[in-house]
């Protein structure tokens, strides 16, 4: 079969596009020669494999965040992430991230990429985040959320009277004027939405929002795209304050739901993480008014 097919199964571990970057760096050799991704191999050759320090992950360091653990064991972490954490570092988060925290809280995710993280939630954003304490694992999650079987549900308050439930499909890019935010653009990458009306108020609706698509800030997008963005979102909202609603310090999303099939024991598995009381007290103040 063809060298990357081989290292695939050799190396399950590894994603494919890994491996993939790792030839292209001259870091595979077959015997003397450097790997040709599409050379035939027959069995008996002798492969070397010089796999490059993760230097992204090992440069950050262990920070004594304190984390909100609904599970933990030997493949995976799933966190109860609070509004205003950084997922993982960049321009003007260096410090003081998840990923900090999760170095701190298992010292070996330092020898996994990213520490572990298959995907991220907005700052603001709180909630339910899987995370991989092995390669395998990580692995394996990365090609369930490719395949779009990982089930991430949402609560959600927008602003307006949303009228039915419904789905929104439509592409996600950046946006062409300001590169700092995201939009509903022709040439973006696909997306959909879908959400169910939960709870109505005066001048705002509660909705479930499920992702069968993860792009960046795609609810915030979506929602924002047909009339109805979050409440308290200073990206994507409306410009000016709603008399009518309570101030509120962020968008008010919270990842609700997150169900996945474990990667080791292919048992399947959900979680729920309770409203934090910000939101809690949000929709407490919402109802009085309504009462």
């Amino acid at each position: 079969m063809r060298l990357d097919q081989a290292l695939a199964r050799l190396l399950p571990e590894h994603s494919r596009s890994r491996l993939a970057a790792w030839m292209k760096q001259g870091k595979v050799s077959v015997g003397d020669t450097p790997a040709d991704p599409k050379r035939k191999v027959w069995g008996g050759e002798r492969i070397a494999l010089d796999v490059p320090p993760l230097a992204d992950v090992a440069a950050q360091a262990a920070e004594d965040i304190p984390l909100t653990i609904v599970h933990d064991d030997e493949a995976i972490l799933v966190i109860n992430k609070p509004a205003g954490l950084v997922v993982h570092p960049g321009s003007g988060n260096w410090q003081g991230t998840l990923l900090n925290a999760l170095l701190h809280h298992a010292p070996q995710l330092a020898g996994i990429p990213r520490a572990g993280i298959v995907h991220r939630l907005d700052k603001d954003t709180s909630g339910l985040l899987v995370v991989a304490r092995t390669l395998e694992a990580q692995t394996d999650l990365v090609r369930q959320l490719q395949a779009r079987t990982v089930k991430r549900h949402y609560l959600a308050l927008t602003h307006g009277n949303v009228a039915s439930d419904g789905v929104v499909d439509a592409p996600i890019g950046r946006h062409p004027v300001q590169r700092t935010k995201m939009a509903v653009v022709g040439g973006g990458r696909s997306a959909r939405t879908y959400y169910h009306v939960l709870e109505r108020f005066a001048r705002a609706t509660l909705l479930e929002c499920a992702l069968e698509t993860g792009r960046t800030h795609q609810i915030r997008v979506h929602l924002a795209s047909i009339g109805h963005a979050l409440v308290g979102d200073p990206v994507y909202g409306p410009r000016r304050a709603v008399q009518a609603l309570p101030v509120f310090a962020r968008q008010a999303l919270h990842a609700w739901r997150l169900a996945l099939v474990h990667p080791a024991t292919r048992a399947e598995m959900g979680w729920e993480a309770p409203l934090p009381d910000d939101f809690a007290q949000l929709l407490a103040q919402l109802r009085s008014a309504a009462a």
